[in-house]
């Protein structure tokens, strides 16, 4: 089934998006119906002919803990040098373990993704540092390797645009997520690199270093800078969009709007091809190219009344230990629950704080808020609640939702925490339902629905289309590390009912959406697949 478009302008080629890649309780999106194993794409990026530059495997040396983390409890920074970034990507996007089953293998990373197909690249661009020379670099999460793709010229001009930092650049392979989802892959991409942002800001706050999304660097610049134009067509390599970056350094995020290297670039490497075969997924393309980001953009402010300072989990774990043990939850066992005092914690990690990790490397007010089913949490009614993140947002929101709703605050929650009782009940079937019926929505904790502010966020442009699923995997990856925390799991829900999930809350308009799902609970280990370490295959 192909989508038909015709749309006149990118506004309307992303609500066209919206829409048609919506899954209904009588039809699901567009797929592919079926998984052609033959042509699965390859999980790792390399470029052929690119210099090497193996990293050390040195996060283990990382002591910072991770309570102290999550609170902004920076440690001494560490020098920037190429140890330092070999542990930033080792955290971050680098792999966790091995799986393996029967004779089959695969790996798992930090960053989560959906389907474990892992759509978002990694890109390196610095000045001359210890250890490592000035370019454009891609890496290699199997390996712990940069290649270096690009070389620049003038080496001065270079040198003077990072601001005491690096820039880390995120880019997407839609074909990886589209080959099992078909039209609905580009919403998964995008969840996946806000996944990506939460993971590299964890892992730059445990070196004492700090994160910020530019979004003053436009997409064309991005392309240009990391040469994804290039070497794909001879070999029918698949395409990598281009999508964030981050300036990650141990000093100040610079106040001033980041100029990106103009210097000519002299590229080498040669992308390999992913899969034999392509099925194109007519919506994808469109979309991406109408919620291109353009350059110049100002950040947006973020004001707020302060808050006070998070409570600590008890966790006594390192952040290297904790981020390393992530998984993704597939089954739950329906019988755990949550403390309060846990779960208020957790949702209390949601909030923005100056200088807390990840939500300090986000530089918007907050446009997310949770609907949330509540099964499994001692001193806390089973039913649907709201969480509202920013104040401003309260009674928008709830103008937007059922007029019968309770609005019943959570007096037991922090006073800041703007958690409210919508409707008192068994809340389960429910769940399961606007989930696609997976019962991993039901025989948890909690399980919950990222509502987005939608036709106010997207007024500013239709790239901030992409933000929204953006802050929601952001989002996500704080809930997945916060569950660890608690001794519990998480695990995200792309598949969902769209409009299912709009109708139960009331909602008669676009003003809100729902972009994302995810549910946290006891896990349910499979005792046939046998867990291996990440990185013995290198023997370093």
């Amino acid at each position: 089934m192909k989508l038909e478009s015709g749309v006149g302008n990118p506004l309307e080629e992303v609500l066209h998006y919206h829409e048609a890649s919506k899954h209904h309780l009588d039809r699901y999106a567009p797929g592919p119906g079926g998984l052609d194993w033959a042509n699965q794409p390859e999980p790792f990026r390399t470029y052929a002919g690119a210099e090497q530059v193996a990293l050390p495997l040195a996060a283990d040396r990382l002591q910072t803990p991770f309570d102290a983390v999550r609170c902004g409890a920076r440690p001494e920074p560490r020098p920037l040098d190429r140890e330092s970034l070999a542990i930033l990507f080792e955290l971050s996007l680098g792999l966790s373990a091995w799986k393996r089953y029967g004779g089959t293998r695969w790996a798992l990373r930090c960053n989560p993704s959906s389907g474990n197909l892992h759509p978002t690249e990694a890109y390196l661009v610095c000045g001359e540092l210890p250890g490592l020379a000035r370019g454009v670099y891609h890496y290699v999460s199997r390996d712990h390797l940069l290649e270096r793709r690009g070389i620049p010229g003038e080496a001065a001009r270079w040198d003077r645009s990072f601001a005491g930092g690096v820039l880390v650049a995120l880019t997407g392979i839609h074909w990886r997520e589209a080959w099992k989802y078909g039209v609905r892959a580009w919403r998964y991409c995008q969840h996946d690199c806000g996944h990506a942002i939460g993971a590299l800001a964890y892992a730059a706050a445990a070196l004492g270093w700090r994160a910020q999304l530019r979004p003053e660097v436009g997409d064309d610049q991005l392309s240009a800078l990391l040469g994804l134009g290039r070497l794909f067509d001879d070999e029918g390599a698949e395409p990598e969009a281009p999508e964030a970056v981050l300036w990650i350094g141990p000093g100040t995020p610079p106040a001033e709007g980041i100029e990106v290297p103009g210097e000519e670039l002299r590229f080498a490497g040669r992308a390999n091809r992913l899969s034999p075969a392509h099925v194109p997924w007519r919506g994808i393309e469109e979309v991406d190219l109408a919620a291109r980001r353009p350059a110049g953009l100002a950040p947006p402010r973020r004001e707020g009344a302060p808050l006070p300072p998070l409570a600590s989990t008890g966790c006594g774990l390192s952040a290297a230990q904790l981020i390393r043990r992530r998984r993704s939850a597939v089954d739950f066992d329906g019988i755990t629950s949550l403390p309060a005092e846990r779960w208020f914690a957790m949702l209390d990690a949601l909030l923005p704080r100056p200088e807390v990790p990840p939500l300090d490397a986000w530089p918007a007010r907050p446009r997310v808020h949770l609907m949330i089913f509540v099964h499994r949490v001692e001193g806390v009614a089973p039913g649907l609640y709201a969480f509202v993140r920013d104040p401003e947002a309260g009674l928008r929101l709830r103008s937007a939702l059922r007029d019968d709703w309770a609005w019943k605050r959570v007096e037991a929650a922090p006073a800041h925490v703007a958690l409210y009782l919508l409707a008192e009940g068994d809340a389960r079937d429910v769940a399961r339902l606007v989930s696609c019926h997976q019962d991993i929505a039901a025989d948890s904790c909690f399980a919950l629905g990222f509502l987005a502010e939608f036709e106010e966020g997207l007024a500013a442009g239709p790239w901030r289309y992409r933000e929204l699923y953006w802050e929601t995997g952001l989002l996500g990856q704080i809930l997945y590390l916060e569950a660890e925390a608690a001794g519990i799991r998480g695990t995200g829900i792309g598949c969902f009912f769209d409009d299912a999930m709009h109708q139960l809350l009331g909602l008669k308009d676009r003003s809100f959406q729902s972009l994302y799902h995810f549910t946290a609970g006891g896990p349910v280990e499979d005792p046939r697949l046998q867990t291996l370490p990440p990185y013995a295959h290198l023997r370093r």
